[in-house]
């Protein structure tokens, strides 16, 4: 039976490593088959059509074929729109790169993640800037909720009571949202919870929850943080790492 080749699927790559002398495997996360593996044969020659396509955080179109765990690379084309981010911006591409590696099985299409990963690679290429970290930290809420590790915003996760107007609630690994004192300045209150919570059910999330992060970035941030490092089952990300140790340099 002749295996199936898949034409002119929206792609990003996330990662490529060395098969041979002139080969790549690469891992690709694609718009409707979700994050795939693909060898990409004869890559590294310098004749290769594809050496300056397969780069990480550049929009694709790829054609693949083959029924084994990893298929094979058939066509590449770069479908333009921005060059490679730099610094800060490209660190953060890497991060989210990791978190969807890490966090995505193979053969799993998320459309709606794909879509939301494509708009946060261009706040990372055009804008920079203010919008970087409200971008950084919708993608970590929309990819949790995505993956079944976010719980529910608008209630207490162990009671499922409503969250009170003067309540403040701290996100955590294995216990969702729960209530800790008023004077805990680390979480976030009730309100705040409640309109993150509408953003991600919003007809535009990506948008609508970027909004709602730039109120709350100094609370939720740490949040965020230790609730994926859990789940990645890590104590600190390597691309995470990466960014202290350049920082200190």
């Amino acid at each position: 039976m002749a295996s199936k080749r898949i034409s002119d699927e929206p792609a990003y790559v996330l990662h490529r490593y060395d098969w041979s002398e002139s080969s790549l495997i690469l891992e690709v996360f694609t718009r409707h088959h979700g994050r795939i593996a693909l060898v990409a044969k004869g890559v590294k020659r310098p004749s290769s059509s594809f050496r300056p396509i397969l780069l990480p955080l550049q929009p694709l179109h790829v054609s693949f074929g083959g029924d084994a765990e990893i298929r094979s690379l058939k066509a590449a084309e770069w479908q333009g729109g921005h060059v490679m981010p730099s610094g800060e911006a490209l660190m953060s591409g890497y991060y989210l790169n990791e978190l969807l590696l890490t966090l995505l099985a193979r053969d799993d299409p998320h459309p709606g993640l794909f879509d939301v990963y494509a708009k946060v690679v261009e706040v990372l290429a055009f804008e920079h800037g203010e919008a970087l970290q409200p971008a950084l930290r919708a993608f970590e809420l929309l990819l949790l909720r995505e993956v079944g590790l976010l719980p529910l915003l608008n209630a207490q996760t162990m009671t499922l009571r409503e969250l009170e107007q003067d309540g403040r609630y701290s996100l955590v690994p294995e216990g969702g949202l729960r209530q800790t004192s008023v004077a805990d300045r680390s979480s976030l209150s009730g309100p705040q919870w409640n309109a993150l919570q509408k953003s991600l059910a919003d007809s535009a999330p990506f948008t609508a929850t970027l909004r709602a992060c730039s109120e709350v970035m100094t609370e939720l941030k740490p949040q965020l943080r230790t609730l994926l490092n859990y789940h990645c089952g890590v104590t600190t990300l390597r691309t995470r790492q990466m960014m202290i140790d350049l920082q200190s340099l």
